[in-house]
């Protein structure tokens, strides 16, 4: 009967093995392990290799759990719906103000138009904002109300939810004013022209500018091409201003009102 093998009698794998397979099966060195030459004694690098990896796994995901993200998408809507308001307070009172502009040339006239204009769209903005947003507040509260009472969500998610949900009164008043700022362009260009002619030319060419910077600032928030909206917008004001100016031009003529 022969004698068991000890650990110095055991066979040696030759290293040219593991060369011809590291190269026929494309494994990374430091992915298999390493053998030294001439005996059979594994070493332990693959698996401090490993190990250290799982360290640098576990420590990241410790980092992550510490970032706070941040959401602006509530942010951006609210600033994208300030800036269609101020351009529709710009829009629609310096178009009202060249179609009275068009039959009436007195300043004072101009003027006050734009300040009835300004008044009655800011509350018309207002109480509109505020019936959609409330609409939206009961939908969203009577839909929280029936998950918690199908045990779907605790007192506590119901309370932070509430919370996150917008205000129709914020809503309205921000809306208002938006408007309003809109609207001042054009009455605060006009208010300190005495002359007919120039006072047409100052209201145009200021809502010119202001038409501009709110389409651009309109895209910038919905990322849209900022040349290409901000261009719409002025051709479309511009449209808005000229076609009431001829139709209140022509209905004055004809009715000589």
């Amino acid at each position: 009967m022969a004698p068991p093998l000890s650990m110095d009698d055991s066979p040696v794998i030759p290293s040219s093995y593991f060369d011809v397979q590291i190269q026929q099966n494309n494994i990374l060195p430091n992915k298999i392990p390493s053998f030294q030459k001439g005996s059979s004694k594994i070493s332990e690098q693959t698996i401090c290799t490993d190990n250290n990896n799982n360290n640098n796994v576990h420590h990241d995901l410790e980092n992550d759990d510490d970032v706070v993200v941040k959401d602006y998408s509530k942010r951006a809507q609210w600033l994208r719906a300030a800036v269609l308001g101020a351009n529709d307070g710009l829009l629609s009172t310096a178009s009202l103000m060249m179609g009275v502009g068009s039959v009436r040339t007195d300043v004072k006239t101009m003027t006050l138009t734009g300040i009835a204009g300004l008044i009655a769209g800011a509350c018309s903005m207002a109480i509109g904002e505020y019936v959609s947003v409330y609409s939206q507040y009961d939908i969203e509260i009577s839909q929280m109300k029936r998950e918690r009472a199908a045990d779907r969500m605790d007192e506590n998610e119901y309370d932070a939810k509430k919370k996150d949900l917008p205000s129709p009164f914020q809503a309205a008043a921000a809306s208002a004013f938006a408007f309003a700022c809109g609207a001042a362009v054009p009455l605060l260009a006009a208010a300190f022209v005495r002359n007919y002619h120039v006072r047409l030319g100052v209201v145009v060419v200021a809502s010119s500018f202001a038409l501009l910077g709110f389409g651009g600032i309109g895209a910038f928030l919905g990322r849209a091409n900022i040349v290409k909206s901000s261009l719409r917008v002025l051709f479309g004001g511009w449209a808005a201003m000229g076609i009431t100016f001829g139709l209140t031009k022509l209905v004055g003529q004809k009715t000589g009102v």
